[in-house]
Parts: structure tokens; sequence; C-alpha cells
């Protein structure tokens, strides 16, 4: 009753801001993301009946302040199993934690996956991104590789991820990042202050389902351009309805401004690439996997190093 999980972090493309059922997760808007290479959780989960309760250790620590949320979590499993044991749970990310760079996508994910084979349980990976979206809506689309869509859904089992298209045609991003610490506020409190107070919410969801059928058409088309500047303007729009909370919600902090406005100087010189924001101050960069090397050493003079990674397309979850 033991097994061990990778899942990757995914960037959304077309954002996921917004919740029409909290206890659900049921999202407000379909979402389309791409999986990334480069960052990654990896998950041990252990049923045992030595212990009364569940132990969770992050990165070697023990970590009993998110303790409840993850037995919450794996009470899925338990239910769906039918059993009782207690789990020991070792999670290491290779994602700074809570910084606007899907660490609680890739975590869940791993967490799902390592969960399911554990427990026994074994269900399918449609069915497992139910599972994941339980622990973070995000997850839900890092059970796939490539460029995935979450599919809103009206209920727990019709809102689950599906992977489009595998991205194999050059395409890459640059992530920089801008700050490492964790975020003042959380994904989940911005979204509920946006919705309760923003005048600019109520055309989100309708207005994000035409940049879902927009991109699919420019995705399925190779149309890498048009692609782009979908992922850019929606990238914008949701920070718009953020902006328009009480009090105001600005995720942006300076670098993320300089790395917008070099984005714009580089494609001012005919290399197409586009920026991308979520819930935190770091940029993702959706460009050619190519001149992801020459846009690094632009941005170089302004960033360390350190501060800049390149990858590509990564894979779905696996058992290792």
């Amino acid at each position: 009753m033991k097994a061990k999980a990778r899942a990757h972090a995914n960037i959304a493309l077309i954002k996921y801001w917004g919740k029409s059922d909290e206890n659900l997760s049921l999202p407000m808007n379909s979402s389309l993301s791409l999986t990334l290479d480069a960052f990654y959780t990896e998950t041990e989960v252990e049923f045992t009946n030595s212990i009364n309760e569940d132990v969770f250790f992050l990165n070697g620590v023990e970590d009993k302040n998110t303790l409840s949320k993850i037995s919450k979590f794996l009470d899925l499993f338990r239910i769906a199993r039918n059993m009782n044991e207690r789990a020991i749970i070792k999670t290491i990310n290779y994602v700074p934690t809570a910084a606007g760079l899907a660490s609680s996508a890739s975590g869940f994910a791993a967490l799902a996956a390592a969960t399911n084979k554990a427990s026994g349980l074994d269900v399918n990976s449609r069915e497992l991104s139910t599972f994941a979206r339980r622990g973070s809506g995000s997850a839900t689309r890092s059970i796939y590789g490539g460029i995935v869509e979450w599919q809103k859904g009206i209920n727990d089992k019709t809102s689950f991820a599906v992977e489009i298209d595998d991205a194999s045609w050059d395409i890459g991003m640059v992530v920089v990042i801008v700050n490492r610490e964790e975020k003042k506020m959380s994904s989940r409190e911005g979204m509920k202050s946006t919705i309760l107070t923003s005048p600019f919410y109520k055309n989100w969801p309708e207005d994000s389902q035409k940049d879902l059928k927009e991109i699919k058409i420019a995705i399925k088309e190779k149309d890498f351009e048009k692609m782009g500047y979908i992922t850019e303007r929606n990238a914008l729009k949701m920070h718009a309805t953020m902006l328009g909370a009480n009090p105001p919600i600005m995720y942006f902090e300076p670098k993320s401004i300089l790395v917008m406005q070099i984005v714009h100087e580089l494609r001012d010189k005919g290399i197409p690439c586009f920026f991308t924001m979520d819930a935190g101050p770091n940029v993702k960069i959706l460009c050619r996997l190519s001149q992801g090397e020459m846009i690094k050493n632009r941005l170089m003079e302004d960033f360390k190093e350190y501060e800049i990674i390149v990858t590509g397309p990564g894979p779905g979850v696996e058992i290792i």
C-alpha cells in the first residue's frame, strides 16, 4: 500500500478564475493550459495500520498546518475504497511553493496519482482528474501532458480535464521568477474577493469561453501567433477583474512590468513571444522553444541567470 508519483506544473493560457461550487472546486469557466517539463512535484504515499493519524512531510519537514487539507483529500480515496488506514505522505516540491508557479497543481496531481495507486483504487486518468480537482482546481490539468483543457462541467463527475494537443510543434515557455516568496494573498482568497466585489467580473466567464473557443481553433491550425495574442489578452483581462476588486488585488511587481516591456520589445523585433501571469508576480513567456535561449539572453540584461528558466512541454502524471 505504497506508491510514488511525479506530476508536472501547468500554466494556464486561458485562465481559471472563480468557482461556482467551493466544496467541489467547480470552476466558473473552462480553461486551457500547457504542462511544463521543468517544474514538478514528487509525492510518496504509504497507507499503514501502525499510525492513528496521517503524517505529512513537505520538503523533508513535517507540515502540520497543511495536514487537515491533505487528510480531507485522502478521505475521498478512503471512502471510495472503503478503507480506514492512515497514511504517511512525503512530498518534494521542485516548484517554489505558493508563488504563482502552480505548485498546488503539480502537488495535488502527484498526491492524487500516488494515493490512487497506493490505495488500490486504480481509476482511469479522466476520473483521477476529478479527484485531483478536489485538492486544487488547476491540479485537474496536471494529470495530462501537453496542452490540456479543463472542461468546467456541471457537477463532480463532468468537471474534468482532457489532453487536446501534445504541444510538440516548437512550443515552450521562459519562466521569469520575479519573487520566490509565498504570495500575501492566496488564489483562493483572491478569487472569492474578485467575485464578490469586482464590477468587472460578471463578464469574465462568458468572455473567457470566447477566448477558449478561439485559442482551440488556433491550436488546431498550429497558428502560434494567434495562440499567443489570445493568451496574453486573457491574462490581462483576468488581472483587470482583480484590479476592480474592493480592495484592489494586484500581483504585479515592478519587475513583472519590466518583463512585459521586454516581451513587447522582442515582439517589435520580430520574435513571437507573449506573456502570461497567474495569481503571483512571476511572469511566463509563451514562445517558440527554439527561441527560448535567445529570449533568456535578452532577459539576462536585467535579471540573474538563476531567475530565468527555459522549459518545454511536460508529460502527464506518472508512477515512479
